[in-house]
């Protein structure tokens, strides 16, 4: 399978926990669809302090994993959304 694009889209979008609203990081995200998965190297700016975990709540947002062999954030349904 073909790898994701390193550079990626230019429109970047802030994704935030669904518990508490506090943003999460930035992500050059693609396309129109919903927030599935988020590849780290697409990832502008971070704002966790431990992976996969909201800082405020401490909710855990989504799953470390290997999407097409680039390391990835797999969501988990209803706990993040995008604007």
């Amino acid at each position: 399978m073909a790898k994701p694009n390193k550079k990626g889209p230019q429109t970047t979008v802030a994704v935030f926990c669904a518990k508490c609203a506090t943003q999460l990081f930035k992500y050059r995200k693609g396309g129109k669809g919903a927030l599935v998965k988020c590849f780290k190297e697409r990832i502008v700016e971070d704002f966790t302090l431990a992976p996969c975990f909201c800082p405020n709540c401490d909710t855990q947002f989504a799953r470390d994993t290997l999407i097409r062999g680039t390391p990835a954030y797999k969501m988990i349904g209803g706990k993040v959304y995008a604007k």
